[in-house]
């Protein structure tokens, strides 16, 4: 390569074959900087944007997970208690463990094996629905809570109205309504129980079995049916009145998860109270919490009988644990906690 001459185009390189002007060279390296340095621009945008995708798409759930002004879903609560796949209530595929089986077991000192749990299930699932009568989650729907506990701090609370407003009530065990509509409201869609505690409903409300053991699931094919003819550590009702394809049965993988992930296994278990709000929390966008606590007193009472036991408290369970749980969501915002007077 040599000079070959210097004219108006400018100097040029030249060989034997061809010639090239030198400025066009340069202003080619300068397109292949430009290039990089673009290149290089995009691939910063790129990870930056990878980085803060997670936080940018919290913000586009509050129109795609739910029609509420804030869903549970948004804030991944239920992300910071473990497995949040597991299935709240059994349906006709669903398999349980055996270690699971053998955790629950325990609760009520059940002595039958995995198999008998696993007959009585079978022939549970030969009456009542296969799989749970659930509202599925919707960018157009609000699945409003309300989760109605039976202390005594909502006498004169005057909460009924607005817990009527709920989509979803739920009630536990014997709470009444007749007599205490202005603090309790009058709407039941769903109604916790187990067999010690079971009260008859009506067409449209949901019964949501808790089984603490073999002989609960046994109950509900019984009561339904020719009436149950067991024994169990107090009596029971022997037929129930209710709306069969209605009837939803808790997973004992999910009193296992609340046990262990909630409540950090403080207490022999968890209360059907607590174990019901977190229900609350997998099946609602939303959810409000009544009469959870003890009364003005100190006594864990009922709102709707007067207190005998002054010394009333809350037995094999973490009461005071599980009310700070739900006291503290509350204060982040989470959730509303309306704690009577």
């Amino acid at each position: 390569m040599f000079i070959k001459s210097f004219g108006r185009s400018g100097l040029t390189l030249g060989s034997d074959r061809k010639m090239f002007p030198i400025h066009k060279c340069h202003q080619s390296k300068m397109m292949s900087k430009w290039k990089m340095f673009l290149f290089l621009l995009f691939v910063t945008g790129i990870a930056v944007f990878i980085r803060t995708y997670p936080r940018l798409s919290d913000g586009f759930q509050l129109q795609d997970v739910c029609a509420c002004e804030k869903c549970l879903t948004e804030d991944n609560l239920l992300l910071h208690h473990g497995n949040t796949s597991v299935q709240p209530f059994l349906s006709m595929q669903y398999n349980l463990p055996e270690d699971v089986f053998n955790w629950w077991k325990r609760l009520q000192a059940e002595v039958r094996n995995f198999n008998t749990y696993k007959t009585a299930v079978a022939r549970m699932f030969q009456m009542f629905p296969p799989s749970p009568d659930l509202i599925e989650q919707s960018p157009e729907l609000c699945r409003s809570c309300a989760v109605v506990g039976n202390s005594g701090n909502l006498r004169r609370s005057h909460y009924g109205h607005l817990i009527d407003t709920h989509d979803v009530v739920i009630r536990m065990n014997g709470g009444r309504v007749e007599g205490f509509e202005k603090d309790v409201g009058t709407k039941t869609t769903h109604r916790v129980m187990y067999p010690e505690s079971a009260i008859d409903l009506d067409d449209t409300s949901h019964l949501v079995l808790f089984p603490f053991k073999i002989l609960d699931i046994e109950w509900l094919t019984g009561a339904f049916t020719t009436g149950f003819t067991g024994k169990s550590y107090m009596p029971v009702k022997t037929k129930i009145k209710a709306n069969k394809y209605l009837v939803m049965v808790v997973n004992p993988a999910f009193m296992k998860y609340v046990h262990d992930q909630w409540l950090d296994n403080k207490g022999k278990y968890p209360s059907t109270g607590f174990m019901t709000f977190v229900l609350a929390l997998h099946i609602c966008d939303e959810v409000n919490v009544f009469g959870y606590g003890a009364d003005t007193d100190g006594n864990w009472s009922h709102y709707w009988e007067k207190l005998k036991d002054k010394m009333l408290k809350t037995g094999v369970h973490s009461g005071h644990h599980e009310y700070d749980i739900i006291k503290q969501l509350a204060e982040k915002g989470k959730i509303q906690f309306f704690t009577g007077v």
